[in-house]
């Protein structure tokens, strides 16, 4: 029986985007008006149409692009299963395992069917992401063993009993691929504006209606006249342009643009909202393999000591060539691998892990006769007293940045104890002093200073030997990294633990719980926690932090619990996803108070001129203008502006803050033309409508000024843009006739022009206000000593494209492996 396949992309039908994209309060309350202008004829004062139209094709473009790209990488980065077929072992795709074929099992290998154990060599299982359960087990022979645990020690053989569809993995695969939505305090910042304005909508509309109704003359009037409809499509105008319609617009766009940016530099994000919380994280957990060194080890040299025992060589061979052998003790195969004694097999086998972290075999006899244990002197040589000299040495060694090993010896054999829990034999002795090295990235101290600019901490938490940590630590510059901690010494009391965590960032032998504990810990005191992992050992670490990074390279258990998967597995990446995030996020926020101030002067304005029954001053079509001036075609700019300013948590907070008296400044002077034009000049409605857009114009426009600060060409080009567009929409006949506009006076004009000037200043010192209390400088930048660093990312933006365009064996083998 073949299997069905498991490449889907677990994401929603294009029915179900397009009906989700579609059917929204926003698409409600804005395609309800436009539906009803064309019903009345209006379609000139329908231009904001197009936001519905314009918003929806986003939206469902946006998902499912996702949709067809997470599908298109599950194929691409489907781990492969390797099989026992006629005999001989094959690699093939997960979708192609069968019914009752054989799987060889080893460690990093994650299970591709349910299937019963028929073999077992010490094998460790890590059930993690099905149980929750951090422990490993080990299962016994016929016992099933279900699809998406991962094997994290020894090895086996297990025939599938379940596959595809039936299996476990294929649910796993199918909630690992789905497009879900991640938290996102903006997302859930703008809906929460969007839900008060709908409650607050239909009572505003009731005022609205009747207030246009009685200003035409009454009910009565209008529908005996015929007002209603011009008593109609003003009440659209008021009630419309309550609606932030270029934000969720804008905001729409500036993600999707974000996302395409990613997706080119090879970066996968599940949903957009990852970045922002990217963009928000202040602590960088990362492992020191394959982020600050490149993840490969090669042997350097071996230093005997005194006397060795005979066989050392065949048994170090065996130790590395070993098929469970982890990593580091298969670095040693190429020189030793000649050695293994033919037919020479040991008795008893304790296979590499992460838990005990040493591998072991005994001999009964032969020219290996005793056990063998490979391991770092720290955990192999621990209460051996003639092991202290060698002890020493090894953390001299360690000291320069190099991994050690020790290989040790005795005829005691291997004490008998459960698979996950071994101890090592009696009077063991030192027989070789084993020192591999890995190189430090090139490009490793330049992408740590880029985060301690941005204000990003970095905490490193490695399995290897504290000394060897902190000696790459020191040599790529990481702050506070000369003091050695060891991971076994710290306390598992979480308060205890945080306490540690206040200043210290460099740690050496951490078990994979204990990852997971520094993240929850950093956590607890206050820190938002990005981790980066590609290993077993990283997945519990991955689940629990703010934001989880997988390596492309990694094993698939770490991408299918990543929000981030950096796909060419380069932590250069990173500046270029934060920076990319951090852009995003930043226009969106400026965009949010401008759209937002909108808002605020539409409900003030649609409120005043409805409670006293006052003409509405403007039609839908002039607001489009006035909107297309101040918000539209100055967001499509601002939105796609570098803007490196770190994102800080409370953006509605901040927003309303200025958004709210800014919003009534704006209306007020409105208000005060309008009432000034038509009661003291007895202007015509024509001329009333004219003042009022070049009020409003003018007064939305100095909101726009201080929001597009720091001035660069582009903003100032924006923003002087707007003022003549304004003059050109009052200049051009066509314009003006299109718009129902006419020319008042000049003195009129100048009225609506000091008016806007005065609502100016009041707008500046608002906008100064809200800085100082923020603690920012006037011109928009963050204060002396904060982290608003253009230059450094742009610097390292053009360090992580050369990455891109190097040749594969200048970025390491680490982004070489399948």
């Amino acid at each position: 029986m073949r299997c069905s396949s498991m490449v889907d992309d677990g994401g929603r039908s294009f029915a179900r985007i397009l009906a989700s994209n579609v059917f929204t309060v926003f698409n409600g309350v804005v395609g309800g008006c436009f539906i009803l202008l064309l019903a009345l004829g209006a379609w000139q004062d329908a231009l904001f149409g197009f936001f519905v139209i314009a918003n929806t094709a986003i939206g469902v473009v946006q998902e499912f692009l996702a949709k067809r790209t997470l599908a298109r990488l599950a194929v691409l980065n489907s781990p492969l299963a390797v099989v026992l077929r006629n005999g001989s072992e094959i690699e093939c795709a997960v979708e192609d395992v069968v019914v009752g074929d054989t799987l060889i099992l080893r460690p990093g290998d994650q299970l591709a069917a349910d299937a019963a154990l028929i073999d077992a060599h010490g094998i460790e299982v890590d059930q993690s992401l099905l149980t929750g359960e951090a422990e490993p087990v080990s299962p016994k022979v016929g016992q099933e063993m279900l699809s998406g645990s991962v094997v994290v020690a020894g090895s086996g053989m297990a025939r599938a009993t379940r596959v595809g569809a039936d299996s476990y993995a294929a649910r796993i695969t199918f909630e690992a691929r789905r497009f879900s939505l991640v938290s996102s305090e903006l997302r859930t910042s703008i809906g929460r504006i969007i839900r008060w304005l709908s409650l607050a909508l239909i009572p505003i509309m009731v005022i609205v209606v009747n207030g246009q109704a009685q200003a035409a003359g009454g009910w009565a009037v209008v529908f005996s006249t015929g007002a209603w409809r011009e008593a109609g499509i003003t009440s659209v105008a008021s009630i419309i342009a309550m609606v932030p319609a270029g934000l969720v617009f804008m905001t729409s766009v500036a993600l999707a643009v974000g996302a395409v940016r990613l997706a080119r530099s090879r970066v996968l994000v599940r949903e957009l909202a990852a970045v922002e919380g990217l963009a928000r994280v202040d602590m960088l957990c990362i492992d020191k393999t394959g982020t600050l060194t490149e993840g490969t080890m090669s042997l350097d040299r071996v230093e005997l000591v005194d006397h060795p025992a005979d066989g050392w060589q065949g048994a170090l061979a065996w130790l590395a060539t070993d098929p469970a052998a982890n990593a580091t003790a298969r670095a040693l195969a190429g020189e030793f691998g000649a050695a293994l004694a033919g037919g020479e097999q040991p008795d008893v086998v304790v296979p590499f892990s992460s838990r005990h972290k040493w591998s072991g075999a005994h001999f009964e006899t032969g020219p290996s006769t005793g056990s063998w244990i490979l391991g770092g002197a720290d955990v192999v040589l621990a209460g051996s007293g003639p092991g202290a000299a060698v002890r020493r040495r090894a953390d001299a060694l360690a000291s320069t940045g190099e991994r050690i090993l020790v290989l040790a010896h005795t005829l005691v054999p291997i004490p008998h104890a459960e698979p996950h829990a071994p101890r090592l034999p009696r009077g063991l002795r030192p027989v070789a002093v084993i020192a591999l090295g890995d190189r430090i990235r090139g490009d490793a101290a330049e992408i740590l200073r880029y985060f301690a600019e941005q204000g990003v901490e970095v905490c490193v938490l490695s399995g290897d030997d504290p000394g060897t940590v902190a000696a790459v630590a020191r040599a790529v510059g990481l702050p506070a990294s000369g003091a050695r901690v060891d991971a076994r010494g710290l306390p598992s009391d979480p308060r205890r633990l945080a306490d540690v965590l206040r200043t210290q960032r460099v740690f050496g032998r951490v078990t994979p719980e204990q990852k997971k504990a520094v993240v929850l810990a950093l956590q607890s005191l206050g820190h938002t926690v990005a981790m980066i992992g590609d290993g077993i050992n990283d997945t519990l670490a991955l689940k629990h932090a703010d934001l989880g990074i997988a390596m492309g390279s990694g094993t698939a258990a770490a991408r299918s619990v990543a929000q981030i998967v950096l796909l060419d597995g380069s932590f250069a990446r990173l500046p270029h996803v934060v920076a990319e995030g951090r852009q995003v996020i930043a226009n969106v926020e400026r965009l949010a108070k401008l759209s937002l101030s909108k808002t605020v002067y539409a409900i003030v304005l649609a409120l005043t001129f409805g409670l006293l029954l006052w003409p509405f001053p403007f039609l839908p079509r002039q607001l489009s203008v006035v909107d297309g001036l101040t918000i539209g075609l100055p967001a499509l700019v601002l939105a796609l502006l570098p803007n490196s300013r770190p994102s800080r948590r409370g953006f509605l907070r901040r927003a309303l803050r200025f958004c709210v008296p800014s919003g009534f400044v704006v209306a007020g002077a409105v208000i005060l033309v309008a009432v000034a034009a038509t009661v003291g000049a007895r202007a015509s409605s024509l001329q009333v409508h004219t003042l009022a857009v070049i009020t409003l114009t003018l007064s939305a426009l100095w909101v726009l000024v201080v929001l597009a600060r720091p001035f660069t060409r582009a903003t100032a080009a924006v923003v002087a843009g707007a003022y003549a567009g304004l003059v050109i929409v009052l200049a051009v006949p066509f314009s003006r006739d299109f718009l129902a506009l006419d020319v008042p006076a000049p003195g009129l004009i100048a009225m609506a022009v000091g008016t806007s000037a005065a609502a100016s200043i009041v707008l500046e010192l608002i906008h100064r206000a809200a800085l100082r209390r923020a603690g920012s400088s006037p011109d928009g930048a963050a204060p002396p000593g904060g982290t608003f660093a253009p230059d450094g990312i742009r610097s390292r933006l053009r360090l992580s494209e050369s990455a891109e365009s190097a040749p594969a064996s200048s970025r390491g083998a680490r982004e070489e492996r399948p």
